[in-house]
This record gives C-alpha cells, sequence and structure tokens, in this order.
C-alpha cells in the first residue's frame, strides 16, 4: 500500500460516487492523502491501512437511527474506543438508538456497510442526517475516513472536514463525550 497525494489519475474502474468525493475536495482545495487497497469491512482489517495512514485518527463511522426510524445519526469515534448507546442517547435527547438498516445508509448518504464516512454526506442533500462527533476524533491533527467505498481511504486534516467540507455539504456536527470504557 502506497499513499499518494490527491485523487486517482482516472476515474476508471471507480464508482460515480467516489469521483464525486474528490471532485468536491478538489474544488474546495482540501488537500488529502489517498491509498488504494483490498475492501475493509472491520477495524481489525483497517490495521495496515491504519500504519500507512500515519498520525491520522482512525474513526469508527456508527450509522444510527431511533426506534421510530425517524431520526438518523453518523456517529463518529475513535477506533479504539467502545459505543454505548445508553451514554450517547442521554446526550443527545433520543432514546433506543440502535443501527440502521443497510436500505436506509444507502437512500441518506449513497453508502454501503464498510464504507460508512462523513464523506457520505456529500450525499444528504435533505439534511436527514445528523453529525455526532466524539470530542476525541477533533484532537488529532489528521483523520481518516472512506470517500465512500471501502477499498480506498483518505487521510485529510480533521479542520478542513469540521470546518470547509461540513460547510460545503450543508450539515453541523454535536460534539459528544463518549467515555467508552468496558
Amino acid at each position: 500500500m502506497e499513499l499518494v497525494k490527491g485523487r486517482p489519475f482516472t476515474n476508471e474502474g471507480r464508482l460515480e460516487k467516489e469521483s464525486r468525493t474528490y471532485d468536491l475536495l478538489d474544488s474546495l482545495g482540501i488537500e488529502y492523502w489517498r491509498i488504494d487497497h483490498e475492501a475493509a469491512f472491520t477495524m481489525e482489517a483497517c490495521e495496515e491501512i491504519d500504519r500507512t495512514l500515519n498520525d491520522a485518527v482512525i474513526c469508527k463511522n456508527l450509522f444510527l437511527c431511533n426506534r421510530q426510524k425517524t431520526d438518523f445519526y453518523l456517529l463518529m469515534i475513535p477506533g479504539d474506543k467502545t459505543f454505548k448507546t445508553k451514554e450517547l442517547s442521554h446526550q443527545i435527547g433520543s432514546a433506543r438508538l440502535s443501527f440502521a438498516d443497510a436500505e436506509d445508509m444507502e437512500k441518506y448518504l449513497d453508502i454501503t456497510p464498510g464504507s460508512v464516512s462523513i464523506m457520505g454526506l456529500i450525499n444528504d442533500r435533505d439534511n436527514a442526517v445528523r453529525l455526532l462527533v466524539d470530542e476525541d476524533v477533533l484532537k488529532g491533527e489528521y483523520f481518516g475516513c472512506h470517500p465512500c467505498v471501502n477499498t480506498s481511504s483518505l487521510k485529510l486534516r480533521v479542520a478542513d472536514v469540521f470546518g470547509p467540507f461540513l460547510k460545503a455539504v450543508h450539515h453541523d456536527m454535536t460534539v459528544v463525550k463518549l467515555v467508552g470504557e468496558e
């Protein structure tokens, strides 16, 4: 695996949603580094990718919903934290959180399981998904995420993503504090 600056030289073999991600980042002048790899479905499978991304905070990106499936959330937490529903529910005022269905993930973010990423907010033009970010994600200089597919990973500056990127996709974030201990 090799970390390279910017988008691929060609869109051949790339899904349109991945190319849209690069198009937006480039149009905003956001600097990023990319690696291509085999599909990564679990945090364990991401270890080599993590090493290649070097000093980037690697996040768990969880797509959640309330019991009625009327409210949807994208939660970003550091990869080493454990998610506890009760701990988050209290902070955001939404009881009975659970993982949302793959169909809803595709409907709102145009992504599939294993590809969940803040970059999916590009596709949420109706702001149906509320972004929740653990405060520890914001402490690093860089973080890693997928460009809407799980066969590539990006390294971006935290300030660029939670500033110009979020503004461009018309989303706010709610900062949460998760202890994440067993």
